[in-house]
C-alpha cells in the first residue's frame, strides 16, 4: 500500500484558518485504539485523548489544559517505562505512540504513522472533514485525492466546487472533467461562472458544453460560423481557448 510523507499530510493543515484539531485528534485516536492490544495501555491512551479533546475545544479554559498536559506526560512515561521493559519488547506501543503524536499537535507526523496501520482512506476523509471550509465540496475533494492529486490541489477544487454549486448540472459536469484532470483554477472558474449566468438554453447549453470539452473541429466550425456573424473577434478568442467566448458563441449560434 502506497504511503505517504509527513509533508503531504502537513498541505491539509496549511489549507483551512479553522481546522479542528479536537476533531482530528479524536479520530485518530478512534482508529488507532483497535490496534493496541495491551487492554491497560490501551485506557491509558483513551484517557489522554479524552483529556486532550476536552481541552482543544474549549482551550481558554486553564483546568482542561493542565489536565491536558498532565495526562499527556502520563502516557509519555507510561510508553518509555514499556519500551524500556521485557513487556515492551513483547507487546507493540507503536500504535499508542502515534496517538501520543497526535496529542502533542504532531498531526502530520501522526497522520503518517498511522497511514500504514488505519490505511489512506480513512485518514483522508477525516482530514478533510476536519478543515470545516464552508461550501466545501467534500466529496470531490476525496475523489481528487483518490486521483492522486496533491491535497493542497484537491482542496482548492473542493472549495471552488462547493462555491459554485448552484451552477447547472451541465457546467457542473464540465468543472468536474476539468478539476479531475488537474485543470482547475480560480480564472477558469471565474469564465466558467460567466457561462452559468448567461442562462443558456438547454440547446445552447449542449453547444457549450461541446465547445468547453476542447473539440478542435467543433471549435473551428463554431468559429466559422462566428466570423459569419461578424463576430470575428470572439471567432478569435474561441480559436485561443478563451472560456469566455463560449457563451457568447452558443447563444449566438444556436439562437
Amino acid at each position: 500500500m502506497a504511503t505517504h510523507q509527513e509533508q503531504w499530510w502537513a498541505q491539509f493543515l496549511e489549507a483551512s484558518d479553522h481546522f479542528d484539531a479536537a476533531y482530528l485528534v479524536e479520530g485518530i485516536g478512534d482508529l488507532l485504539a483497535p490496534h493496541i492490544g495491551y487492554p491497560l495501555l490501551r485506557r491509558e491512551v483513551e484517557l489522554a485523548t479524552d483529556s486532550v479533546v476536552r481541552h482543544l475545544e474549549r482551550p481558554g479554559i486553564t483546568e482542561r489544559a493542565e489536565l491536558a498536559e498532565k495526562a499527556t506526560e502520563r502516557l509519555a512515561r507510561t510508553l518509555e517505562r514499556m519500551t524500556d521493559s521485557a513487556t515492551g519488547a513483547e507487546i507493540s506501543t507503536a500504535e499508542a505512540a502515534t496517538v501520543a503524536l497526535a496529542l502533542r499537535g504532531e498531526y502530520a507526523a501522526a497522520a503518517a504513522a498511522a497511514e500504514p496501520v488505519v490505511g489512506t482512506v480513512k485518514l483522508q476523509k477525516l482530514f478533510v472533514t476536519a478543515l470545516r471550509l464552508e461550501r466545501f465540496d467534500v466529496p470531490m475533494a476525496l475523489r481528487l485525492l483518490d486521483g492522486g492529486q496533491q491535497p493542497a490541489d484537491a482542496v482548492r477544487s473542493g472549495h471552488l466546487l462547493g462555491k459554485y454549486g448552484w451552477w447547472p448540472s451541465w457546467l457542473l459536469r464540465v468543472v468536474t472533467e476539468r478539476a479531475l484532470a488537474g485543470h482547475l483554477d480560480q480564472e477558469t472558474v471565474v469564465a466558467l461562472d460567466r457561462c452559468a449566468y448567461a442562462e443558456l438554453t438547454p440547446l445552447q447549453a449542449n453547444l457549450a458544453r461541446k465547445l468547453l470539452s476542447g473539440n478542435p473541429d467543433i471549435i473551428d466550425t463554431a468559429a466559422q460560423r462566428m466570423v459569419s456573424l461578424g463576430e470575428a473577434e470572439a471567432a478569435a478568442a474561441l480559436r485561443e481557448g478563451d472560456i469566455n467566448a463560449v457563451a457568447l458563441t452558443a447563444r449566438l449560434i444556436s439562437s
